[in-house]
């Protein structure tokens, strides 16, 4: 604990400056209190909130003056005082998780009010704000749309109010750690989701350069989360170019209404099994701190820590099977566990089928037969022993917030998070001592806002795993020619002791890894720490003649990140129609680290000279602004509510965007609420997508900007990494000779990749959504049809060097043989060999999916209550292949069911929930496979001790411990047992 505040306390002071900034303008703000505070003179409210059937005292209850930013809450004798300059009539808002919101007019000061609110089931008309940037019930909104409020946390099974997403209509969640879980609506799931946006009090949570929200690392404490409320699907008319397809919105308590001191701490226990690791303890501690000060001022702090032992990504199967053309189909005896091209889930260094490591032993005598060629993968290593399962997370944020007056509330923010764990994109990261912090500067009135905020983000001691087994395996094993020699002496011995195929492969590899660092050895661990620390992930290379004897694997990424944005209701100055106009402007600053990013003004020779000597260049900008409106109008006594929304959108690298979006909802006989939505969105290219120069050893990966491909060929000058394997296989099967070769060139395709543009999404849905049987029944229904433009994904293609693509000596460059050769020999041409590049581009194919959500939440008797949704999503096929695999990764069909009763007997409720997900294919550039089926069933036990203002919660995800994965190459999930102690209003007088 004390070495990671150390090393937090290091990484925030590098935001010092930014933080002083912000203090200079939240100071300035303040000077305008004197305006403001003219006026009326302060009139006291005050009164006590009473549940109607008990009569018992309300706490917690919030009490608003309409139309403004004042309120406050009541304490534990229901009791609350309000002081406001605003003139009579007056009419409060009272509001509480479990209870029906009243309103009240106050015409004077004549007594002490006694209101009484009515006990509430179903909460079926809740407000949300995210569907339409303004306050809406529920049932009216636009879109789909969930909350989770404040009683559905407390209630969830889950370990975590964040684990609890993963229970919701619609939502897809995959774990990557612990630490950090990724939500996902409507397919193409990816472990690093660049279209599922993630919003804490309307700031961005994403890391910059890492390119996603890093779940909830930097998010809210258990005590603050005050609701969450999530879109399933296209979001971009509202709020732009990152949320395409959907978005979550976390809210946090306010310290006006929540005050007093809280508590909270967390105890489980995970790997009961002991199978990939020893059973594990999982702490959480945390602690929250409000208090405000004559209802001009408030504040509050949060802190938290969360300690405990990784989910381990161990599944040992194989994605370079022996029938592959990319293995060697030709020789039966190669298969199982004799697979010389054995390509593991979760091994590195061993990359078949990227064509990393991978050497061609040519000229065998083979059964009789001369001249063949095997392709061999290097050994590698298991993800096990070079990722720590040790992961935690330490969260501190605080608020500081002024009242200018009724009308308007000023504050100023602060978040830090530091986290550990595993992140997966082209491959895995071992993140380390990752932090990321957040300053927000807000003004907030009853029909505006205006917000700024600051990211900035360090990727600390993390590194990736891919180049830290590749070059274990080059500092110790020695270079792939090396290797390789060796591999065919031993090889070429065995055979001729009259030994078989498979018995002599594995000579030669024991023979070929002699002297490689094995696991578990301090040899082992002293190189492993050494590559980790070195910033270049190439091995050493005759052209940077100061480069490291080794590659490295040190993922060193820093960018800030700088946004504003504003809103403006003019629906009271309009008056015919309901108008919202706002807009925003982002600008990310890159620091170059000469591996995933670099100056790209700079020559390729220039950035190698830089490389060797630590300089990487000017720091890179990537810039877009934005701005929308959006209309609404009522019919027919306001049964008919239409919604009209443009928003305009550019980044200096691509052409300008127009996204509209054209809604109605129709509410017939007051229960039932049909609505039809049809929008367009855009999405530019992530940060990583846009400008990614990724040194990874054999393969580069490049961004999408064409600039970048200055000099490197591989937009237009390239062969499709698919076509390559055809072409060597057939080349294989002919005698591997030249003539062989140019024989069957036209197997060899141009890639012919485009120029990079925005994915563009066009999506239908219609929905309904209802409240029936005097508020007992919650009927949600919603179904969509979307369709992909341009999507954006990964293609691996080869550059044949210094030489032009249909030519014999680019046919001949393409030849396994002459992957580590450049010479002539007595049979083969000489070859300058290849380039591979992993590009970002767009696909080539328009994609189409569909789906629907049916959720049902019933409260059949007393408090007893069941709900559950279905969730169907599909994609259509395209007739003809595309230039890349985009990966739908989703689940055709999905449900969970709950079962509960939050007061099955005073003071004690629970809660039970199944979850279960049919069979899909996985495919992703790391790991491509397919994943069972599964379903885990979740409980939980609450205990009230309100003499302790205290609450013990028992439970445990996955209860059964049925292992699971939920996605190919990560880790797998089993059985977390907890318990959890709540201490909250303390010190609240």
């Amino acid at each position: 604990m004390r070495k990671n505040l150390l090393k937090l306390k290091e990484q925030v002071s590098a935001s010092n400056a930014i933080l002083k900034q912000g203090l200079i303008f939240f100071a300035m703000f303040l000077s305008f209190q004197a305006i403001y505070a003219q006026g009326n003179n302060l009139i006291e409210i005050s009164g006590t909130v009473l549940e109607h059937d008990t009569k018992h005292a309300i706490p917690s209850v919030s009490v608003q003056i309409k139309g403004t930013v004042a309120g406050t809450i009541t304490n534990e004798q229901g009791e609350f005082t309000l002081k406001t300059r605003n003139r009579f009539p007056l009419t409060l808002v009272f509001s509480s998780v479990g209870f029906e919101t009243q309103e009240f007019e106050v015409k004077s000061i004549n007594s002490k009010l006694a209101i009484n609110l009515v006990t509430q089931t179903v909460l079926g008309n809740e407000v949300v704000v995210t569907a339409s940037r303004v306050a809406e019930n529920i049932l009216k909104s636009p879109v789909a749309i969930e909350k989770l409020d404040i009683r559905a946390i407390r209630e969830s099974p889950a370990p975590s109010f964040y684990d609890a997403l993963e229970n919701v209509k619609g939502v897809q969640m995959i774990t990557s750690s612990l630490t950090f879980k990724v939500p996902n609506t409507r397919g193409f799931n990816i472990p690093n989701n660049f279209r599922f946006m993630q919003l804490v009090d309307g700031v961005d949570m994403q890391a910059a350069t890492l390119g996603v929200p890093l779940g909830n690392a930097i998010g809210p404490t258990e005590l603050d989360i005050a609701s969450i409320e999530i879109t399933p699907g296209a979001a971009s008319a509202l709020y732009g170019m990152n949320a395409i397809n959907g978005m979550a919105n976390l809210l946090t308590k306010s310290p006006f209404l929540y005050q007093g001191l809280s508590v909270y701490q967390k105890t489980g226990i995970n790997h009961v099994d002991g199978k990939d690791h020893d059973p594990s303890l999982l702490t959480e501690t945390a602690i929250r701190y409000a208090k405000a000060f004559n209802n001009k001022w408030a504040f509050k702090i949060n802190a938290s820590y969360m300690r405990g032992t990784d989910w381990r990504s161990n599944t040992r199967l194989d994605q370079n099977t022996n029938n592959l053309k990319s293995a060697n189909p030709a020789f039966q005896q190669l298969n199982g566990s004799n697979n010389v091209a054995f390509d593991g889930w979760n091994k590195y260094g061993d990359d078949a089928l990227a064509g990393s490591n991978v050497v061609s032993i040519s000229g065998l005598n083979i059964n009789g037969a001369p001249n063949q060629t095997l392709r061999v993968a290097r050994t590698g290593y298991w993800e096990t022993d070079l990722v720590s399962p040790k992961v935690d997370n330490l969260k501190l944020d605080a608020a500081l917030h002024y009242r200018i007056s009724d009308k308007a509330e000023l504050s100023y923010s602060y978040r830090v998070g530091k986290m550990d764990g595993v992140f997966q994109r082209g491959n895995k990261i071992q993140l380390d001592n990752v932090v990321v912090q957040n300053h927000k500067l807000e003004l907030k009135g009853n029909n505006y806002v205006v917000r700024s905020y600051i990211s900035v983000e360090n990727t600390g001691d993390s590194y990736n795993v891919k180049p830290l087994a590749d070059n274990l395996d080059l500092a110790s094993g020695g270079s792939n020619n090396a290797w390789a020699a060796k591999y065919k002496t031993a090889l070429v011995s065995k055979l001729n002791d009259g030994a078989d195929l498979a018995t002599a492969t594995q000579f030669a590899r024991k023979a070929a890894d002699a002297g490689r660092v094995e696991p578990g050895t301090p040899a082992f661990e002293a190189l492993k720490n050494t590559i980790i620390k070195i910033n270049n992930w190439d091995i050493k290379s005759s052209q940077i003649p100061d480069a490291p004897e080794t590659g490295g694997a040190a993922l060193i990424q820093k960018s800030r990140l700088y946004h504003t944005e504003a809103q403006w209701d003019l629906s009271k100055e309009v008056k015919v129609v309901d108008l919202l106009i706002g807009g925003d402007a982002r600008i990310y600053q890159i620091i170059p680290d000469g591996n995933n990013f670099v100056d790209f003004t700079r020559s390729i020779a220039d950035r190698n000279k830089a490389l060797a000597n630590g300089s990487f260049g000017d720091n890179v900008y990537y810039k877009k602004f934005g701005g929308f409106a959006q209309v609404t109008k009522t019919f027919f006594d306001e049964k008919l509510k239409l919604f009209s929304s443009l928003r305009y959108d550019y980044n200096p690298e691509f052409d300008p965007k127009l996204t509209p979006r054209l809604a109605a909802v129709y509410t017939f006989k007051k229960n039932h609420n049909f609505r039809i939505t049809w929008q367009q969105g855009y999405r530019f290219p992530a940060l990583f997508e846009a400008l990614s120069y990724v040194n990874n050893g054999r393969v580069k990966r490049v961004g999408s900007l064409s600039y970048i491909n200055e000099g490197l060929g591989y937009l237009e000058n390239s062969y499709s990494q698919a076509s390559v394997i055809d072409f060597n296989a057939a080349v294989s099967a002919a005698g591997n000779t030249d003539q062989a070769a140019l024989a069957n060139r036209s197997l060899l395709k141009v890639a012919n990749l485009p120029k990079a543009r925005p994915e563009r999404i066009n999506s239908l849905e219609v929905g309904y959504k209802s409240v029936l049987f005097n508020n007992k029944l919650v009927l949600d229904i919603d179904a969509y049809s979307n369709q992909y433009d341009g999507f954006l994904g990964q293609v691996q293609v080869f550059v044949p060097k210094g030489e032009t693509v249909g030519s014999d000596a680019s046919v001949l460059a393409m030849l396994d043989r002459n992957r580590d050769a450049t010479t002539a020999t007595s049979t083969t041409a000489a070859s300058k060999g290849q380039d591979r590049y992993r590009v970002y581009t767009n696909a080539k194919n328009t994609y189409r999916n569909y789906g629907s959500a049916l959720g049902i939440t019933y409260n059949f008797y007393k408090k007893y209550t069941i709900s559950g949704n279905v969730n169907y999503n599909k994609i259509r096929s395209n007739e003809v292949n595309d230039i890349f695999v985009t990966g739908f990764n989703t689940p055709d069909w999905s449900t969970n069911l709950s079962f509960g009763n939050r007061q099955i007997a005073k003071n004690v409720g629970f809660n039970v929930v199944w979850r279960w997900q049919n069979a899909f294919l996985w495919e992703s550039p790391l790991v491509t496979g397919d994943i069972s089926a599964y379903s885990t069933i979740d409980a939980q036990v609450t205990f009230k001790v309100p003499v302790a203002k205290a609450s013990i919660k028992v439970g445990a995800a996955d209860i059964f411990n049925h292992r699971y994965l939920q996605y190919a190459g990560g880790p797998t999930i089993g059985g977390l047992y907890y318990v959890a102690f709540t201490f909250d209003n303390l010190l609240n007088k």
